[in-house]
């Protein structure tokens, strides 16, 4: 069976969205690489040359893996992540301690206006990360509920 082993998100300022994804979200680097390929073949890149940064937990590295791709300079895409919901990708889901998460964003300055609701006793927010990917952040509370619904529990 075919599991995902990471999301990229290629981005325009590769610190930026270290610094979100690191210092507001907890992840750390557990890979900090340029590579040299055909990129312009397999991704439509500007370059031969790319930056990736694997981003995650270094002692789990199979519980998921945020890939930020630096590939010069492309263009940005159109519309914003404040718009409605459109196919494609919608936004990147994260489970962490949320309380925690949304007031060290803050502090940061990091995210944007959180938006917050309440379904089915669990907590959850979205915010942007630099680079207009949408967050969702959802309460480490939610573990259990997720083990119920996937008969793990």
């Amino acid at each position: 069976m075919a599991v995902i082993h990471h999301s990229a998100i290629c981005v325009r300022d590769i610190d930026a969205g270290i610094r979100f994804w690191c210092e507001g979200l907890g992840f750390r680097s557990i890979m900090d690489h340029t590579f040299e390929g055909d990129w312009p073949t397999l991704l439509r890149a500007p370059s031969s040359s790319l930056r990736a940064v694997f981003l995650g937990d270094p002692k789990r590295p199979d519980s998921g893996i945020v890939e930020l791709v630096d590939l010069g300079p492309v263009p940005e895409l159109k519309g914003t992540s404040d718009g409605p919901a459109t196919n494609g990708f919608l936004l990147l889901s994260v489970m962490t301690d949320l309380d925690a998460t949304l007031a060290r964003l803050d502090a940061l300055g990091l995210g944007g206006t959180p938006r917050c609701i309440t379904v089915s006793g669990i907590d959850m927010a979205v915010v942007v990360d630099p680079n207009g990917v949408q967050v969702e952040l959802v309460d480490s509370g939610a573990a259990a509920n997720l083990e119920k619904i996937t008969g793990r529990g």
